[in-house]
């Protein structure tokens, strides 16, 4: 067998065999294949695509190519959730904890910004000492004792991905949705899930900004789960705003302690509660979301998801005390407000401008090795559907930097679209997508 008469094939529209995605797989992880097959074949995918079994079969060899944590015999059903990225999106850190609640394992290995949204692992080490670099055993402690872990992919986890990722990011090949689909399922399932459910975002603020492309994405996705043998489900929603009112490390951490404490947005909080609803189905903990919705509010009204948040930020090392009194956690030294040039109603924010502008004043990076920083944000004053007056707040940026806060906020000024009549928010949550 060989990788350059495999990569004729593809690039002739033929569908690989098992034991061909195999030998690809294994090759280019061990460094026999090299990068510039490797980047042929890349290319080759996205020019002809894939066909579901393939697709499996490629993500099956990526789960192959390393470590996969064993977690036989965590009591609770193990389903874990993924979203696509967007701004504000910091929907895990409540998910996560009130699944736990409501008696699921969720093991969730996230990740860092990438682009103009944020990242999960960001966010939670904004709070002083928390740790994302588990050993395996401490991460199976955490879910046998708290119930969730929430950590990065580590070195040995899914080595083909880490590779793969890197040759696609310089070659035009980051945007085909069966390779999206193999590295997003291949870490999923390596850290030993059993269920997964899946956030694909659309809209000006996401990667897949066309619904067709989300949709296709999403059927993907669960028809991968269908062909590894796992139950997959995906819930499209909608990112042409930002989620919430925060957009920021620390600044969203503290929006995420009042969705635990009956303080946060209720949009945020009815798509925390649809998606935990769907995470207990799919782990049979429920027999209908509806049903699942109803113990998820209830373990989200009667404080028990706080409690399993605060048990799991002191098992990872965090200092809870910034929890209980967030005024002592990271705070930005430079505030500038963006104010409304007219009267009327908030008909729309553009989440990429929001995304971008976060990404100036240290939210995310820029480049690899651009410092993060925990207090900067940006805290929304008004947001679609709201009355504004002239020269009120529309949101107000923190940084750390006058100059950057400066630009951010030119950027921000041209986000925010006001109508002269009253206007109606969008629904979040667009379409489900259930079955292969």
């Amino acid at each position: 067998m060989r990788a350059v008469d495999l990569i004729v094939r593809k690039r002739d529209g033929a569908e690989l065999a098992p034991e061909e995605i195999d030998f690809l797989v294994r090759g280019f992880t061990s460094g026999e294949i090299p990068d510039y097959q490797f980047a042929s074949l890349l290319m080759a995918i996205v020019l002809k695509g894939m066909t579901p079994d393939e697709t499996a079969r490629l993500t099956r060899a990526m789960i192959e190519s390393g470590e996969v944590l064993d977690l036989a015999g965590v009591p609770g059903p193990l389903v874990d959730k993924h979203s696509t990225g967007g701004v504000g999106d910091k929907v895990s850190l409540v998910l996560a904890p009130l699944a736990a609640a409501c008696g699921l394992r969720v093991p969730m290995m996230s990740g860092r910004s990438l682009g103009h949204t944020g990242g999960t692992l960001d966010k939670l080490e904004s709070i002083p000492g928390y740790r994302t670099d588990l050993s395996p055993k401490r991460f199976r402690q955490a879910l046998e004792t708290v119930g969730f872990a929430m950590i990065g992919q580590s070195e040995s986890v899914v080595p083909a991905d880490r590779r793969m990722y890197a040759l696609r990011d310089v070659t035009g090949t980051v945007e085909s949705i069966p390779l999206i689909t193999a590295s997003i399922m291949s870490k999923k399932f390596a850290e030993g899930a059993q269920a997964l459910l899946m956030d694909v975002k659309t809209g000006s603020g996401a990667f897949m900004k066309d619904r067709d492309r989300a949709r296709a994405l999403a059927r993907s996705l669960v028809a991968t789960g269908a062909g590894l043998g796992r139950r997959v489900a995906a819930m499209i929603t909608d990112m042409d705003r930002p989620l919430g009112r925060a957009v920021g490390n620390f600044l969203e951490v503290r929006e995420c302690i009042d969705c635990m404490n009956g303080a946060g947005p209720a949009e945020e909080v009815d798509l925390i509660v649809q998606q935990a609803s769907r995470m207990l189905w799919l782990g049979g903990l429920a027999a209908t979301p509806t049903e699942g919705e109803k113990l998820a509010l209830q373990r989200l009204r009667d404080g028990s998801a706080w409690k399993v948040f605060l048990a799991n930020v002191e098992f990872q090392g965090g200092n809870t005390d910034v929890l209980l009194h967030p005024d002592k956690g990271p705070a930005a030294s430079v505030k500038k407000a963006v104010t409304s040039p007219s009267d009327g109603f908030v008909a729309g924010i553009d989440a990429y401008a929001a995304g971008i502008a976060s990404v100036l004043i240290g939210v995310g990076r820029s480049r690899k090795e651009d410092r993060v920083l925990p207090s900067a944000g940006i805290l929304l004053s008004r947001t679609v559907g709201e009355a504004v007056r002239r020269g009120e707040e529309l949101c107000v940026v923190h940084g750390e930097s006058a100059g950057a806060v400066d630009e951010a906020c030119r950027l921000l000024a041209g986000a925010w679209r006001i109508a002269p009549g009253p206007v109606s928010p969008g629904p979040r949550l667009l379409e489900e997508v259930t079955r292969a």
